[in-house]
């Protein structure tokens, strides 16, 4: 049941998860932040079998701060996207693989602009303005096909982020009350609310 989602804007990208933490039928955690920062201005939305994403996304960023202390600088938004999709892709070839899907997203200093990645379960990646995983998928893409343009403002961005909250809680089945929302941009990551 859960929903992670984000799309880039001019010069940002907001991403948002869903807080709810549940197992079948009950609500375990109405707080859980399902996202984990990479570097200063990369973030990693995870959905999937709850073992399965904490753990891999610890891995990655693990790795990540490993080679940013190895060579001295911070990995790009593509190189982490790249090196996130291979290690999801060699775990598909073991015993026991990650049940993660995933969105990677960041600001790039050297290029001046912002990237969205899309990652599933079986290690397939792709760059887009825009991109959900679980049942919000179902939802928002038509919203975002509308409404999203690349030259969106911050607050035209804010209030897309409201619309498509709004929208999943007013048509899905499952209640989510609550929404964890991030941007990234060239000052880091930050929380807002929207």
């Amino acid at each position: 049941m859960e929903c992670i989602f984000g799309f880039t804007g001019k010069d940002y990208v907001m991403t948002a998860t869903d807080s709810t933490v549940s197992q079948s039928i009950l609500v375990m955690k109405s707080d859980e932040d399902k996202s984990r920062a990479l570097s200063k201005r990369i973030i990693l939305l995870f959905s999937g079998t709850p073992g399965d994403t904490v753990q891999f996304a610890e891995f990655i960023q693990r790795n990540v701060r490993l080679y940013e202390i190895r060579n001295g600088v911070e990995l790009s938004t593509k190189s982490a996207a790249t090196f996130t999709r291979r290690e999801l892709a060699d775990s598909l070839r073991s015993r026991n693989h990650y049940r993660v899907n995933l969105i990677l997203a960041g600001y790039d200093l050297t290029t001046e602009s912002s990237h969205l990645y899309q990652l599933d379960y079986l290690g397939s990646s792709i760059a887009a303005p825009y991109g959900a995983h679980g049942y919000a998928a179902h939802f928002l893409f038509s919203i975002f096909d509308r409404y999203h343009r690349p030259d969106l403002s911050f607050e035209e961005g804010k209030a897309l982020m409201k619309r498509c909250i709004n929208e999943l809680q007013k048509r899905f089945l499952i209640n989510l009350p609550n929404f964890t929302v991030k941007v990234v941009d060239k000052d880091g990551i930050r929380e807002i609310v929207v």
